[in-house]
């Protein structure tokens, strides 16, 4: 079959379900109202299900009365009890993936149930709905010309007890669809291969010479990935490799303070990014228009959506709404019940609204990832805006950066500290921290408070880190590539310290 055709057979197929996405659109609460209904009725002879009772509850103020919000720790015998073959326990179907996930902080892995519901209705749904809504809104795309080149983690799959764990993305290249698998690139060994630094060279081996109209993966590891692909070929742009190329599809971490540096090795107008916003515990967002930061929040993937503003967060006046009461603007802490079995489950992200017809956001940070020391209330969300300007005005690139609270002595005054690594150094850093600090002041209006007159705050203090710094500490720590990624912020100077004594070391 000739690929223009096999193009075009899978655009109507996938446009078929933007039907089924308007009506959500249309009808956002009911849709959520009815998931609900459908996932207590689903796992009522389930223990947990019997435990609350799942089949008396009729209404949203009662499951939020009679079920508590739940940490992973708080989760974590029952999500046990199923590793070692216990069936039954939290959702109604036998669940026997678990994708394991230690995140930016932890040492101690997770291990998130992931059901066959959950693959087919929110991963691989989420996948093709983000090709939907690509083809919906570019008619003229020859995507399936060509291959997705991917990126995904490193890991093999392990079994125990008949349970099989390991990175998402090494769960869904194992249970990948015929379809997917023809339309990608490399190969599903060379995937999952788990050597970090031997699998980038068997990729762009495996890759320089196919055709490649689109690739997807974390902004931060994929840059490391298309240099090294430009220096294994000599060219300077990847469209001289692949000239097919016309979208970037990309989640794990913000895209701001990479976006001027993919710019320079995608030299085109025409370039297409689409934004994604997804997890180990589900698919929740998806970019829905052209050139646009904001996320369509998807409503129909077997999750059910609830959010603590972080004003009252881990507060005895924490406060919990549902989706038809979120406010715009304002930072919350995401909290969901999915088709997986977890139940009003914190998942750790934080997120505002940007619309609310339809619902739209964009993912702020983590609740663990932020700085409220000296009441400021910094989110990531500022820090990479901030890092973002301040490149662009002093024409330099960021490879990584975190920042930690120099704590108040005596009578002086606190300040954060900050480490960069700088891909290209800015000539003036006096300069860099001035625009980086007033950046902040405008983004952020609690910040700019403490910092008036260096009330509370002293001016930021920038370390320039050595080179490879942040990749050494990962390495370090076995978190090379996939999912992993530099805390960012913290109301700690662990990190910091850690990486302060690492770039004395190699010095």
């Amino acid at each position: 079959m000739p690929l223009s055709i096999i193009n075009s057979f899978a655009s109507w197929v996938l446009k078929q379900r933007i039907h089924q996405i308007e009506l959500f659109l249309k009808y956002p609460n009911e849709v959520q109202e009815e998931l609900l209904h459908n996932l207590l009725t689903a796992s009522e002879n389930t223990i947990i299900g019997k435990q609350y009772d799942f089949g008396s509850i009729t209404s949203y103020a009662t499951f939020a009365e009679r079920v508590p919000i739940a940490t992973y720790e708080e989760l974590q015998p029952l999500i046990e009890r199923t590793r070692q073959g216990e069936q039954g326990v939290f959702w109604e179907t036998p669940i026997k993936w678990f994708a394991k996930s230690s995140g930016t902080t932890n040492a101690k892995s997770k291990f998130i149930p992931v059901s066959n519901e959950a693959l087919e209705d929110c991963h691989y749904k989420g996948s093709k709905d983000l090709l939907c809504l690509y083809l919906n809104n570019n008619e003229d795309s020859e995507l399936f010309l060509g291959k997705s080149l991917r990126l995904g983690g490193s890991s093999q799959i392990y079994e125990n007890n008949n349970t099989f764990f390991g990175d998402l993305s090494a769960i869904l290249i194992e249970n990948m669809p015929i379809w997917a698998e023809f339309s990608s690139t490399p190969s599903n060994k060379t995937s999952l291969m788990s050597e970090w630094e031997a699998k980038i060279a068997a990729i762009i081996n495996e890759t320089k010479n196919e055709n490649v109209t689109s690739f997807a993966g974390v902004p931060s590891w994929m840059l490391v990935l298309m240099n090294k692909v430009l220096e294994n070929t000599g060219k300077e742009s990847l469209l001289e490799i692949w000239p097919n190329l016309e979208v970037y599809f990309h989640g794990g971490v913000s895209f701001s303070p990479y976006k001027e540096q993919y710019k320079k090795i995608l030299p085109s107008k025409d370039f297409k990014y689409y934004e994604i916003y997804n997890a180990s515990e589900g698919f929740f967002a998806i970019q829905d228009l052209n050139n646009s930061s904001d996320l369509l929040l998807m409503l129909d993937y077997g999750i059910f959506y609830e959010f603590i503003s972080m004003d009252t967060f881990g507060t005895p006046d924490q406060k919990v709404v549902r989706l038809a009461d979120v406010e715009l603007n304002k930072n919350y802490a995401i909290v969901i019940t999915t088709n997986s079995g977890l139940w009003r489950y914190l998942i750790g992200d934080t997120v505002r609204f940007t619309s609310l017809n339809p619902y739209r956001i964009r993912v702020t940070g983590r609740t663990k990832h932020h700085i409220n020391v000296f009441g400021e209330e910094l989110m990531v969300e500022n820090t990479d805006q901030a890092i973002a300007k301040a490149c662009q005005i002093t024409q330099t690139e960021v490879i990584d950066y975190t920042v930690a609270p120099i704590f108040m002595q005596d009578k002086e005054k606190g300040a954060h500290e900050w480490m960069i690594e700088f891909k290209k150094k800015p000539a003036d850093v006096g300069l860099f921290q001035k625009v980086l600090d007033e950046t902040l002041q405008t983004l952020n209006s609690d910040y700019e408070a403490k910092r008036h007159n260096n009330m509370t705050l002293n001016p930021l203090v920038i370390n320039v880190a050595r080179e490879n710094l942040f990749y050494d500490w990962l390495k370090e720590r076995d978190k090379l590539g996939g999912q992993h990624k530099i805390p960012r912020l913290s109301n700690q100077r662990d990190y910091l310290e850690q990486l302060k004594e690492m770039c004395v070391l190699k010095h």
